[in-house]
């Protein structure tokens, strides 16, 4: 597997490698990271390249103190590129450049991890809901701001907040649109953890080093398998289990777990 770092797709979406940790930056901070629609689509095909980079762990962060806005309303929720026609895009097909990146971040088979400081609402709360797991600040501010605007919920927030928190704890916080603190998401329960700012960068970095030191394989499944569950019976968890079992018994990496468990040394996993 190469370890460069992904290509760039759009000079404010940066992703930089360092050993196994890919670290996707959303750096527009003159407008709190708000995202247009180039952007968007430049942070969707970002993704989907770090699925095959060979990385193990993703940190999606933004850069200069702020998270991510949500979507650029100074052009119509993030427009989209012109299709060469002239003529401008329909919101629909606006709106599926959403669900595009909301997928793309969603579906990754590797573990993503969304560091929140600052502004994180509107599509940019959705973009950390996506994320595998979410550390945040105590300085940052989270809203389902879309009421305040005369929105409904979009970039797949109606779904991912209920998955972490419940339907009706999710309907309070669309219904009121009120902003919430770093500690107030952690006690509601839809970010991991909370530390001090000066801690975040540390505090990610070492649980993205944790993930892309255990085994790639297993893991990535694993991922799948949980995603899965939310919306398939027990038999069928149990189906998707057993195959995943049986492609991890005929990896390296479990014959590589196999023997530092007996030589008592920590398993230096090859993906394979």
């Amino acid at each position: 597997m190469t370890q460069e770092s992904p290509p760039s797709y759009h000079p404010n979406i940066r992703a930089d490698r360092d050993g196994f940790v890919v670290t996707v930056t959303i750096d527009r901070p003159e407008s709190k990271n708000a995202c247009t629609g180039d952007m968007w689509v430049a942070l969707g095909r970002t993704f989907r390249d770090v699925a095959f980079s060979g990385a193990r762990a993703v940190i999606l962060t933004g850069a200069g103190g702020d998270f991510c806005a949500g979507a650029d309303l100074g052009g119509a929720r993030g427009e989209r590129p012109s299709n060469g026609s002239g003529a401008p895009p329909h919101n629909l097909d606006n709106m599926r450049v959403l669900a595009d990146v909301v997928l793309a971040v969603h579906d990754c088979p590797v573990p993503v991890v969304a560091k929140v400081d600052g502004l994180c609402v509107g599509a940019g709360l959705g973009l950390a809901l996506a994320a595998d797991l979410t550390w945040c600040a105590r300085t940052a501010r989270f809203s389902l701001i879309f009421a305040r605007r005369g929105l409904s919920l979009d970039f797949g927030t109606s779904w991912l907040l209920r998955q972490r928190i419940g339907v009706h704890r999710a309907k309070e916080l669309a219904y009121t649109a009120r902003m919430l603190s770093g500690t107030e998401a952690a006690e509601i329960g839809f970010v991991n953890a909370v530390v001090p700012a000066a801690r975040l960068d540390a505090a990610v970095r070492e649980i993205a080093d944790s993930i892309a030191a255990g085994p790639p394989v297993a893991l990535s499944m694993t991922k799948r398998a949980l995603a899965a569950a939310g919306t398939s019976s027990l038999a069928q968890a149990l189906e998707v289990e057993a195959l995943a079992q049986t492609v991890n018994v005929h990896t390296r990496d479990m014959r590589e777990a196999l023997a530092a468990y007996v030589e008592r040394r920590p398993p230096l996993f090859e993906g394979r």
